[in-house]
């Protein structure tokens, strides 16, 4: 669910909530910075900035900033105590920021571009005397990630970089691909799954936010061209199909190209688009047998494993 996206519904109805972002973080902390969390009126709606008796705080906060159409920006320091509670082996302290939702014109719409953007920068005043200060800046598509939230160095703004999320493009629509695709869809990845039988992409098969293409690899290329932020899985129903698809995306921009099979699979293939001209580098990058090593079986543990993969590669783990 989009965050963004609720805030701003609600805002602009008028119903009472709060966004809570951790702007700033030292040591060790549950949450990375810009992390957030939507704040209902009877509670935390969507998010989490790291449980236990700091969200606790942050909540009660939250609830604060909306009886009095204020923000705050709340400090926790993470002793020993509590960083145990936490599962961390050492303290740290986060900041975060408490934002009432505002029912104001320009603060929705700042909250409705954020929710839309491919990228931009969001910048918060920590104190309103006159209103809510909040504003929204583009930024190109491929701008630098950066950190997520930061404090500027007075402490009068949260500044937040807005960076979509990789894509995960998974060939094949049958048992396993489906079972990556909705996997790798609650991680949190945005996912396209292609399949040139019309019958296997059916937007119907899977959940809304999951896009869906029935077309061969040629057109879905053409209609998705891939980046270096890209993961690709294959997934089809056969070593030909399999082939025919690596082929074209072995050499291409994507950061993570994995392919469903064994190490013999991986030999025949390879040994095949050797031949075909794809150039050993290439084909040296492939991760086969895509996932992690967990034992996995099923289609649904098979998911676990490559996503668990996908996530290692997002977090820049491998």
């Amino acid at each position: 669910m989009n965050l963004w996206r609720t805030a701003a519904d609600l805002a602009r109805i008028g119903t009472p909530g709060a966004i809570a972002t951790v702007a700033r973080v030292r040591g060790s902390t549950p949450v990375p910075s810009g992390t957030k969390m939507l704040v209902g009126a009877a509670g935390r709606l969507i998010g989490t900035v790291g449980g236990g008796c700091v969200e606790a705080d942050v909540i009660a906060a939250a609830l604060e900033a909306q009886a009095r159409c204020r923000p705050a920006l709340v400090t926790h320091h993470l002793n020993a105590d509590l960083a145990g509670d936490l599962g961390l082996s050492c303290g740290g302290t986060v900041d975060i920021f408490v934002e009432p939702l505002v029912a104001d014109e320009a603060y929705v719409r700042v909250l409705e571009a954020a929710a839309e953007a491919e990228s931009g920068l969001v910048r918060t005043g920590i104190t309103w005397d006159a209103g809510p200060v909040k504003s929204f800046e583009r930024l190109p598509a491929d701008a630098d990630r950066g950190e997520p939230a930061t404090l500027t160095r007075d402490g009068k703004f949260v500044v937040e970089r807005l960076v979509q999320p990789p894509r995960v493009f998974v060939f094949g629509a049958g048992h396993v691909g489906a079972a990556i695709a909705r996997a790798a869809a609650a991680a949190g990845f945005r996912v396209v799954v292609i399949d040139d039988r019309a019958e296997y992409a059916d937007p119907g098969r899977f959940e809304s936010g999951i896009a869906v293409l029935a077309a061969e690899v040629e057109a879905a290329l053409a209609r998705y061209p891939l980046a270096a932020a890209d993961a690709v899985v294959i997934a089809t129903r056969g070593h030909r199909n399999d082939a025919l698809i690596l082929e074209r995306v072995a050499t291409s921009p994507a950061g993570y190209v994995g392919l469903l099979g064994s190490r013999r699979k991986k030999a025949v293939v390879t040994k095949g688009l050797t031949g075909a001209g794809v150039p050993a580098r290439a084909l040296k990058r492939v991760r086969v047998p895509v996932g992690l090593a967990i034992g996995a079986v099923t289609p649904e543990e098979i998911a676990v494993s490559v996503v668990a993969e996908l996530i290692a590669w997002r977090r820049e783990g491998v």
